[in-house]
């Protein structure tokens, strides 16, 4: 007996799971645009959710005609998913009051440490720190002034 045909039928049970929850995500999406007094704000979104359910149905339909090896929780550092999420979370509930930019540059500052396996030294620093700054800025301009949607 091989070793995908003893787990649950092979089926990469983290990816389905991950892949579930982000169909009810952009379901929940679907939902909450429907509430939008604006119409220009509902493209993006609703964009953006449709995007999630596809790719999401895309996922699973692939997770099921080629299973992993892998449970697919992986083997890594869980203080880094942790941070990864929590970081991402907290991004979400500072937003409104700090704004669009110290929010971003609060996130990619968690999102760093979480993936940088490698240690730290100055140029590094540098290099990372003028990087963030460069795409921070250049979300912030595509968001605000090419698509027209208003940032907090």
């Amino acid at each position: 007996m091989t070793k995908t045909s003893s787990r649950s039928g092979g089926k990469d049970i983290g990816t389905l799971i991950v892949a579930s929850l982000f169909i009810g995500l952009g379901l929940i999406t679907l939902h909450d645009v429907t509430t939008y007094s604006d119409r220009d704000s509902v493209v993006f979104p609703t964009f953006v959710a449709y995007a999630l359910i596809v790719c999401s149905v895309l996922v699973i339909i692939y997770s099921w005609l080629r299973p992993s090896q892998d449970n697919g929780f992986g083997s890594g550092d869980w203080w880094r998913r942790l941070l990864l999420v929590a970081t991402m979370l907290v991004c979400c509930v500072i937003m409104p009051v700090s704004g669009f930019l110290p929010a971003t540059a609060f996130a990619f500052l968690g999102g760093l440490i979480a993936a940088r396996h490698e240690g730290w030294d100055a140029r590094s620093a540098v290099v990372f720190s003028a990087s963030g700054i460069a795409i921070m800025a250049g979300f912030y301009a595509l968001f605000r002034f090419a698509l027209g949607v208003p940032l907090p």
